[in-house]
């Protein structure tokens, strides 16, 4: 009897992991590929769309692109992993049983308990997510006049938070609208990965681009007109969007292995307590070699998905599994039409400038995207896709 594998989730861990494993599994597995969505949507370009909404059709790749026909998709939302029975419950009551399952569920947006933000925020998670924010800041621009205009408000300043800053400032100054545009963040410093020189890079292009830049606050509250600050006054918004944080999906809250925040902690080889269980992507708390996990990344979940393909493939043929070491590559960062790059690195080489914008950052965050789409389909998706990246 074949083995069952199935693996959860659409994202960039699973949409990356589906290929891998058909490559490794061969015909002497079954493989099942499950995801409330019939497509992939490359989530790192999703800000593009609040500026032109019909970006979505080039960063939006069925699923029936990716996987090989004799891999079994299918569509549903996942509310539970049963490990006693071995299987995976959707909704509608139904179930998949696995002998082996990939965890690659993604992440929701994390609220950190502040009073009223998930019942009055908007959140960048998925493709209807950024389609929603674009109508709604068309729809505040359309209502707003240079007398009043239109506040739109974008809390949290990491590469989300920042990103779609760019795009709305980009949206108001290419249809010449009413509209300001606020970036908030409780910490001090804008991008608090980044070191000083990244920071210092990104809050001038910001500035540039006309976008308020509020930090050294937190939000304390979020009501249906404003947010409330610990200090400063009140913030009235027309649209509001959170991009501070992510936890895991609540589908994995009852799922009995270790977890923090509902992200189940995994080896370097990618293995629950439950060796049946694998788990990548932002699902994962993935142990590495000193004091912090892998981060929360594209760039992490597309080198993990390499990997996990084989060694769940050897985990079936009880051949001992690899150990992964995240290796950061760089940022790239979009502010509107400017790209920010930082520590990048190509072939393996370090470039000889730290942190650079213009053309040359902007082919090169361009190509990443490229390099994605070609590697889970083919390179004439990824020049179709070229001109919105």
């Amino acid at each position: 009897m074949s083995t069952k594998v199935v693996v959860l989730g659409a994202g960039y861990a699973g949409a990356g992991a589906i290929p891998r494993l058909e490559e490794e599994l061969g015909s002497d597995a079954e493989l099942t590929w499950v995801s409330d969505t019939d497509y992939h949507f490359v989530l790192h370009e999703s800000h593009r769309i609040i500026r032109d909404e019909s970006v979505k059709n080039k960063i939006s790749i069925p699923v029936h692109d990716i996987k090989s026909p004799s891999t079994e998709f299918v569509q549903g939302e996942v509310v539970d992993v049963d490990t006693d029975e071995r299987e995976v419950v959707l909704d509608g009551d139904r179930t998949v049983d696995y002998d082996y399952v990939l965890v690659a569920l993604g992440s929701d947006t994390a609220f950190y308990g502040i009073d009223g933000m998930a019942e009055n925020a908007l959140t960048l998670k998925n493709r209807d997510d950024a389609v929603q924010i674009h109508n709604e800041v068309q729809q505040a621009a359309q209502e707003a006049t240079r007398e009043d205009p239109a506040q739109v408000v974008i809390g949290g300043a990491g590469l989300s938070g920042i990103q779609s800053a760019g795009e709305v400032a980009e949206f108001r100054d290419k249809h010449n609208a009413p509209i300001e545009v606020y970036l908030v963040e409780a910490l001090e410093t804008i991008f608090p990965p980044g070191d000083a020189e990244i920071q210092g890079t990104l809050r001038h292009h910001l500035e540039k681009a006309d976008v308020n830049i509020l930090t050294n606050d937190p939000i304390v509250e979020a009501t249906e007109e404003e947010i409330k600050f610990d200090e400063r006054d009140p913030l009235g918004y027309d649209v509001f969007l959170w991009a501070g944080g992510v936890t895991g999906p609540d589908a994995l809250e009852d799922v009995e292995v270790e977890n923090q925040h509902n992200r189940l902690e995994v080896g370097q080889d990618f293995q629950t307590e439950d060796e049946r269980v694998f788990c990548i992507g932002d699902s994962a708390v993935i142990d590495q070699p000193g004091e912090h996990p892998a981060p929360p990344t594209a760039q992490a979940a597309w080198q993990a998905a390499d990997v996990v393909g084989e060694n769940i493939a050897n985990a079936i043929q009880g051949r001992p599994l690899k150990r992964w070491t995240y290796e950061d590559h760089g940022t790239l960062i979009s502010v509107g039409e400017t790209a920010i790059a930082h520590e990048v690195e190509i072939a393996g080489m370090d470039l000889p400038v730290r942190t650079f914008n213009s053309a040359p950052a902007k082919v090169l965050k361009k190509g990443a995207a490229a390099r994605w789409i070609a590697k889970i389909t083919d390179w004439q998706r990824a020049f179709d896709a070229w001109d919105v990246l």
